[in-house]
C-alpha cells in the first residue's frame, strides 16, 4: 500500500486508512491528500496491514515530484542564510559603535607615540607627525602586534640606555628634617640583653584608656580589629612599673624580609614563624615604611591619613609581650640573660616600592628619588638584616600578572600588556635615568607630562607640606582614562632586582643581606631554610621542629583558575628574556653567582 508520508505522520495508526492518498486496495478512494493537498508528495510504500512508522521497509519518489522538494530545500538554506547574515551585521554594527564609544577597538592608540618629554607643553597641542617628528624610536604601534623585530628595536633602546651609577646617600639631619615625629619616637639606643631591639617607652595614659582606639590599621581594616580587641585586653597586665610610672616595651623587627612580590615570600614567612625564636608583626604585611605611613592604601583609592609611627609599633606588641617575659623571668632569677627572641616584618613592598616620594619629599633635577625606604631604616636600625627572595623575572611577572589582574586574563592579554609597558619604559628611559625610570611607576614626574591635561597632577602636590587626605583627594584628579592607563601595565620594573639591590648595598653591609632564589627553595627546601637560620643566628631546633618546617605543603602557590590559562606565548617569553637579560648579567656579578642569570629555567 502506498500512503503520504506528509499525512501519515500526522494520523493516528486507526485513522490511516481512511485519509490516505491513492491507495491501492478495492475498498480505498482515490483522492487528494488533506494535508498536503498533491503538492510535494513524497509516497510511502508499506505492506497491506495497518502502518508502523517505526517499521518502514522502503522510501521511493516520484521523479516528476523531486525537483519540487529539491527547490523547496534550497529555498529554505537561503532565507537562513541572509537571515544569518543580517544577525551578524548587525552584531557587528553594535561592537564597532560601542568600541568606538569606550575605545575598545583594536586601533592604534593615541598615546604610543608620546614620549617623556622635556617639555610639558609638547604634548598638548601638536599634532600626530609632529610627534612621530620628535620621537623617532616609537613610530611602529606594538600594542596589538606580535612583531617580535619590531620590539626588539624598543629592547635595544632601553639596553643602550642602562648605566649602572652609584646613588648618593642623604645626610642623617636631612632624613631628621623629612621625618621629624619619627624620629623623636624612635630612639637611637636599644636594651643591651635583647637581640631584638627594643626599648622601654613610658606610657601616660589611664586605665580606662583604650591605647588602640586610633590606631589605623584597626581603624579600616575589619579583620584587623579581633587582633587589637585581644592586645587591649592584656595590655594593662604587661605594663612595667617604676618608680610610679608606667612604660610599656616597643621593639621593631629584628630582620625584614624586603621581596620581591610572587616569589616565595609568603610561603619563607610561613615556615619562619614555626621556629621557636622567631616572632612577626600581627598583620603579615604592613606596608608601612612604603606605603601606609604616607597615607596610601590603595592607589585608586587616593590618600588617607597617614598612619603615625606609633601605628606601626603597635603590631609588634604581641611579640614585645613575650620578649618582656623572659627579660622579666631572668630579673627574678637574679641575673641578666639575653633575650634570643627575634622580630621579623615581611612586606613583600619594602625592597622596590617608592612611588610615594613625590609627593612628599622635594624633587630632584633628575627626577630620583632624594631619600629611599632604607635611609629611614638604616638611620634607626643599621644592624638590621635583610632576606630577600628572587625568582626569574620573566616568569616572575606572569605570575604577578595572573594573580592581580582582575579581568579578561589570558596570554594573549599578558603579551599586549607586556608590550605596552616596554614602550612606556622606553619613552622614560628617553628622557631619564635607569633610577629615575624604576622608582617613578605610577605616580612619577613623567606622568603627568605623559597624560597632558586628561589627568590633573597638581603642583601644588610637590609644594604643600601638610597633605592631608581630603587636600590630595581634591587635587589628584585621575580620570577613568588615566586609571586605564595608571593600571593597564605590568609591573615590569620590579623584577630589575639589581637595580634595588645596589641602592640597599649603599646603605647596608652586604653581610646584612641574604638573597635567595625560589627555584632553590622549592627544590631544596631544608637547604634554603638552614641557610635563613644560620643568617639569623638562630638556635638550634629539634628533628621533629625541622620537620615540620621543612615538609609543610608549600604556601600561595598559583590558583587553579590562573592555572588553567597555561603558560604565556613563547614570544612574550622571548621578549621579556631580551629586556631582563642585562639586568640579570649585572645581579649576577653583583652576587658572584651564575644561577641568577637563569638560564635553565
Amino acid at each position: 500500500m502506498r500512503h503520504c508520508i506528509n499525512c501519515c505522520i500526522q494520523l493516528l495508526p486507526n485513522d490511516l486508512h481512511k485519509r490516505c492518498f491513492r491507495c491501492r486496495r478495492s475498498n480505498h478512494i482515490n483522492q487528494k491528500c488533506p494535508v498536503c493537498k498533491q503538492d510535494n508528495i513524497i509516497p510511502l510504500y508499506v505492506d497491506s496491514k495497518q502502518m508502523n512508522l517505526l517499521a518502514v521497509l522502503e522510501v521511493r519518489t516520484h521523479h516528476n515530484e523531486s525537483w519540487n522538494g529539491f527547490f523547496c530545500l534550497r529555498k529554505g538554506k537561503l532565507c537562513s542564510l541572509i537571515f544569518g547574515l543580517i544577525i551578524m551585521t548587525l552584531v557587528m554594527a553594535s561592537y564597532i559603535l560601542t568600541g568606538a564609544k569606550h575605545g575598545l577597538l583594536l586601533i592604534p592608540s593615541p598615546f604610543h607615540y608620546g614620549a617623556f618629554t622635556g617639555n610639558p607643553n609638547l604634548m598638548d597641542n601638536e599634532s600626530l607627525s609632529e610627534m612621530k617628528d620628535h620621537y623617532q624610536p616609537s613610530k611602529i604601534n606594538i600594542s596589538y602586534v606580535r612583531d617580535y623585530p619590531s620590539i626588539k628595536l624598543i629592547i635595544d633602546t632601553i639596553t643602550s640606555k642602562i648605566e649602572f651609577i652609584n646613588r648618593q646617600r642623604p645626610d642623617l639631619e636631612d632624613l631628621k628634617k623629612q621625618e621629624l615625629h619619627m624620629f623623636s619616637i624612635i630612639p637611637n639606643k636599644f636594651l643591651p640583653n635583647s637581640k631584638n631591639p627594643c626599648w622601654y617607652e613610658e606610657y601616660r595614659g589611664n586605665t580606662t584608656t583604650d591605647p588602640y582606639t586610633t590606631n589605623s590599621y584597626a581603624l579600616y581594616s575589619k579583620r584587623f580589629r579581633t587582633i587589637f580587641d585581644y592586645l587591649k585586653k592584656v595590655f594593662w597586665n604587661h605594663l612595667y612599673h617604676y618608680k610610679d610610672k608606667h612604660y610599656r616595651l616597643r621593639c621593631l623587627p629584628h630582620f625584614y624580609i624586603i621581596g620581591q612580590p610572587k616569589c616565595g615570600t609568603t610561603d619563607l614567612y610561613d615556615r619562619l614563624r614555626l621556629h621557636p625564636d622567631v616572632r612577626f608583626s600581627a598583620i603579615k604585611e604592613p606596608h608601612w615604611w612604603t606605603r601606609k605611613r604616607f597615607g596610601i592604601i590603595r592607589l585608586r583609592d587616593g590618600f588617607h591619613d597617614r598612619y603615625p609611627v606609633e601605628d606601626y609599633l603597635d603590631l609588634f606588641d604581641l611579640a614585645a609581650y613575650q620578649i618582656q617575659g623572659v627579660l622579666q623571668s631572668d630579673v627574678t632569677k637574679g641575673h641578666s640573660k639575653m633575650n634570643h627572641i627575634i622580630i621579623g616584618e615581611a612586606s613583600a613592598s619594602t625592597m622596590w616600592d617608592n612611588n610615594a616620594w613625590v609627593f612628599f619629599y622635594d624633587n630632584s633635577t633628575d627626577g630620583e628619588p632624594p631619600f629611599l625606604i632604607q635611609d629611614f631604616i638604616h638611620a634607626f636600625q643599621p644592624h638590621a638584616k635583610l632576606i630577600v627572595m628572587l625568582r626569574d623575572p620573566v616568569e616572575r611577572l606572569y605570575s604577578d600578572y595572573l594573580y592581580f589582574a582582575s579581568a579578561n586574563k589570558s596570554a594573549e592579554d599578558f603579551h599586549e600588556k607586556v608590550a605596552e609597558s616596554l614602550q612606556l619604559f622606553e619613552n622614560c628611559m628617553l628622557d631619564y635615568s635607569l633610577r629615575a625610570c624604576v622608582y617613578n611607576n605610577t605616580l612619577n614626574n613623567a606622568m603627568p607630562k605623559y597624560l597632558g591635561h586628561n589627568c590633573n597632577y597638581s603642583s601644588q602636590l610637590k609644594e604643600h607640606k601638610t597633605l592631608s587626605s581630603a587636600f590630595i583627594n581634591s587635587i589628584l584628579n585621575v580620570t577613568p582614562r588615566c586609571t586605564k592607563l595608571l593600571l593597564s601595565k605590568v609591573r615590569l620594573q620590579v623584577g630589575l632586582y639589581v637595580v634595588y639591590l645596589l641602592d640597599w648595598l649603599t646603605v647596608f653591609d652586604k653581610g646584612q643581606i641574604l638573597v635567595l632564589r625560589l627555584e632553590d627553595h622549592a627544590s631544596n627546601v631544608k637547604y634554603t631554610m638552614h641557610m635563613v637560620f644560620q643568617f639569623l643566628d638562630l638556635g638550634p631546633i629539634s628533628e621533629k621542629q625541622e620537620a615540620l618546617i621543612t615538609k609543610s605543603p608549600a604556601s600561595n602557590t598559583r590558583r587553579p583558575e590562573d592555572r588553567n590559562l597555561g603558560p604565556m606565548l613563547p614570544m612574550t617569553k622571548a621578549i621579556l628574556r631580551d629586556f631582563y637579560r642585562p639586568f640579570n648579567t649585572k645581579l649576577a656579578q653583583v652576587l658572584f653567582d651564575d644561577a641568577f642569570l637563569w638560564k635553565k629555567t
